[in-house]
């Protein structure tokens, strides 16, 4: 079993950055609608738990905090990547970054949300009107209309 040390002035300080970056980011999670903002917000509040990892480590002479770091920042590499990946896929579908149109993705066949009016239920208004939807598991997609624009040096795209 480690003895704990005293703590000392670096240690102490190393700490109060921790809890900073930590709140920082919290504080930047919870105000933020843009998706990359989120992202940067939860690295930052993982390199705040990292930091204070270490600290906890260096403080009970011990290397247990290094072995959570290592472990937290490949949490946070697989959590960016996630991440740019879903921040790509909705930006191609709505041209917007805005964490509120998550709410709108959904599959054609699922009930659409009402809000209860004066006038009557009446359907919300969706970002996503003419688009396109995905065909759910289990069913043939529907037939696409051929292009009609006619190219003679690809037949695929010649008119029906």
């Amino acid at each position: 079993m480690s003895e704990m040390t005293p703590l000392n002035y670096e240690e102490l300080r190393s700490l109060m950055v921790a809890a900073g970056l930590f709140v920082l980011g919290a504080i930047g999670f919870l105000t933020r609608r843009n998706l990359i903002l989120l992202v940067l917000s939860a690295e930052l509040m993982l390199h705040g738990v990292s930091l204070s990892l270490v600290t906890f480590g260096k403080i009970h002479q011990n290397q247990e905090g290094q072995a959570f770091t290592i472990f937290v920042l490949t949490v946070a590499a697989c959590e960016a990547g996630l991440a740019l990946s879903l921040v790509l896929a909705l930006y191609r579908q709505t041209h917007s970054l805005d964490i509120r149109l998550w709410s709108e993705l959904r599959e054609f066949d699922t009930p659409v949300p009402v809000m209860a009016d004066a006038d009557g239920p009446q359907s919300l208004p969706s970002a996503y009107d003419g688009i396109p939807l995905l065909t759910p598991a289990g069913r043939q997609p529907r037939e696409l209309p051929r292009t009609v624009n006619a190219d003679p040096k690809r037949p695929d795209r010649t008119p029906v």
